[in-house]
């Protein structure tokens, strides 16, 4: 392989004059990309019909690709020759220095003199650093044996010895001569109660003493047996109805009120209906009527009774007892319209309260008589 035949330039250049000739040359080729460039961008207004001061029509869309394919061919060779640019830029700037021909050896100079002049005397170091301790010496041999000292003081007592045993008991000594008689005791204590005397004989009687208060009044007796059912009279009209409740039942009684159901016995007249729940009679001819009614429990209660006429209760019906009662019975006389209600109840005047109606007789009973 041939070796480049480089030309012969005269005078020579130096390295840094070289460089600065190839850098310069890729600066007018850079200068000469953007003027390319620069045309392109107007071939794309020109195009378009945005480049100032051209007038005409609008191009087509075939012209505008075309334009856009020769501008994009142009771009990428730019973008080529700059990067072929850049990397001559850089071996340029990276080109090793080559050392030139060694020169020949120069004349040997002339002898120096063979002893130059004493030079002046230096100034005075600086003190040197302390030196360390050196090791310790050996140990002494032992000195004579000094004079005896004086003596020491006295020391304090010793503590006290333990107590001995006890010697034997000495003789007896002689009889003392006889004391003088002491003085007189005090009084000694009361005795003992003694036995109770026999008992004496009966006084005599007393007068009367004064009346005392009146006892309070008694409890009430037992309820006495229920008599026996009378036979039914006879009606002053066609209209009545008589019901009993006999089953002993045991009735919660509240303070606004408990109906009584009334399930035995039960006598009525085609225009007088009882409910399902045997505690509401319906009157269905009008008419004056006489209500009755009988209530027998088995215990002494502070309950009230009444009837409940269309809802509400009777004032004329109610017994409302200040003392316990067991046998409750009332009648009243009152015009009721057709579809009138009557019920029969007991009541609580305080607490709530239960009330257990006795069994096999009346325990509670209503009867309903038209008069007219």
């Amino acid at each position: 392989m041939s070796l480049p035949n480089f030309p012969n330039i005269d005078p020579p250049i130096e390295r840094g004059d070289a460089i600065n000739m190839i850098l310069s040359s890729i600066a007018m080729e850079e200068l000469g990309l953007s003027h390319i460039l620069n045309a392109e961008g107007e071939k794309l207004q020109f195009i378009l019909g945005t480049l100032p001061g051209l007038t005409g029509g609008s191009p087509t869309i075939e012209e505008v690709i075309n334009a856009n394919e020769s501008v994009h061919d142009v771009l990428d060779s730019a973008v080529q020759n700059h990067l072929l640019l850049n990397s001559k830029m850089f071996s340029a700037l990276s080109t090793p220095v080559i050392p030139g021909i060694t020169g020949a050896t120069g004349v040997t100079g002339a002898t120096g003199p063979a002893e130059g002049a004493m030079g002046s005397t230096g100034p005075t170091g600086a003190t040197g650093a302390t030196g360390t301790t050196g090791a310790a010496g050996s140990t002494g041999s032992i000195g004579a044996q000094g004079a005896t000292g004086a003596d020491g003081a006295t020391g304090a007592p010793g503590a006290t010895g333990h107590m001995g045993q006890i010697g034997p008991a000495g003789a007896t000594g002689a009889t003392g001569v006889t004391g003088t008689v002491g003085s007189a005791g005090t009084v000694g204590g009361q005795g003992p109660v003694g036995p109770t005397g026999a008992e004496g004989p009966a006084g005599a009687t007393g007068s009367d003493g004064p009346t005392g208060v009146a006892g309070s009044v008694g409890e009430l007796g037992p309820t006495g047996p229920t008599g026996p059912t009378g036979a039914t009279g006879p009606n002053p009209t066609p209209t009545a109805a008589y019901a009993v409740n006999s089953t002993g039942q045991l009735i919660s009684v509240l303070i606004a009120g408990t109906t009584i159901p009334l399930p035995n016995a039960q006598l009525m007249s085609p225009d007088i209906s009882i409910n399902t729940a045997n505690t509401v009679f319906t009157i269905n001819t009008f008419g004056r009527y006489r209500i009755s009614y009988h209530i027998n429990t088995t215990a002494s209660l502070l309950l009230g009774s009444r009837l409940i006429i269309n809802g509400a209760a009777n004032s004329a019906s109610i017994i409302k007892p200040l003392i316990s009662l067991s046998n409750y019975s009332n009648e009243i006389e009152i015009d009721l319209a057709s579809g009138a209600t009557i019920s029969l109840q007991m009541f609580a005047p305080l607490i709530l309260g239960a009330a257990t109606l006795i069994s096999n007789g009346c325990g509670a009973s209503l009867l309903i008589i038209r008069l007219s």
